[in-house]
């Protein structure tokens, strides 16, 4: 009981403190000028946080997507945290440095951080206004060294689309040629890039869907790139 008093009075002068002084893998008073230029016109965090545009970010280490009370989530957000998704180190990170990467046709305006030192931060900054964030699984950043972008290489890859017709039979057992939204979110008219971004996240498993995981993990580069090339021209 004196440790686990002694652990809640150290993450409470943290939280007093607001951001003044870097971990492991991040620096919070960093990580604190990162949020406000980049975040706060639309999130609060910390104390009085209230949602707002965005949801507020107090506990956001642990919250499944899309539940946090009263907020105009977009239907891709809903449906992500419906398939699972929850923010996480791996998770938080892959969705700052690309919020496409996780959520498609998200509202967010925000178009990413590149920077891994400026995730790493600005996740550290996060982590303390989270609740018990030492008992939550993964809590601790990871962000250094890790870089979730495709390779350029890959996303110039230039698919078949009538090869993305032939693989596309699968892909039409469950969503609709027409685009419709019933129940299954439609993929017809999908820029390309967008939709080669979501299928390498579901075969990197950051994208938690598991039929969609299993499903793009046996696509290779190039048939992907296919179904991409395919998929955006249809109508």
């Amino acid at each position: 009981m004196r440790k686990l008093a002694h652990t809640l009075t150290v993450l409470a002068a943290l939280v007093v403190a607001g951001a003044g002084r870097a971990s492991e893998s991040g620096d919070t008073e960093k990580g604190a000028a990162i949020f406000k230029k980049n975040c706060s016109a639309c999130h609060d965090v910390g104390k009085d946080a209230r949602n707002r545009v965005g949801p507020q970010l107090n506990g956001i280490y642990g919250r499944t997507a899309g539940t946090e009370a009263a907020v105009a989530y977009s239907p891709n957000m809903l449906r992500m945290g419906n398939d699972g998704l929850v923010w996480t180190a791996e998770t938080l990170d892959a969705y700052l440095e690309n919020p496409r990467a996780l959520v498609s046709k998200t509202r967010m305006s925000f178009r990413g951080l590149d920077d891994v030192q400026e995730r790493a931060d600005l996740m550290a900054y996060l982590r303390v206004y989270s609740d018990n964030p030492a008992n939550i699984p993964e809590a601790e950043p990871t962000a250094r060294g890790t870089d979730h972008n495709i390779d350029p290489a890959i996303l110039a890859i230039q698919g078949d689309p009538e090869y993305g017709e032939y693989l596309a039979s699968e892909c039409q057992t469950c969503h609709q040629a027409s685009g419709a939204n019933d129940g299954i979110p439609g993929v017809t008219g999908w820029p390309e890039e967008d939709f080669m971004v979501a299928m390498h996240a579901y075969k990197r498993k950051l994208r938690p869907h598991p039929v969609m995981q299993m499903m793009a993990g046996r696509l290779s580069d190039e048939e992907i790139a296919a179904l991409a090339a395919y998929f955006k021209d249809l109508e």
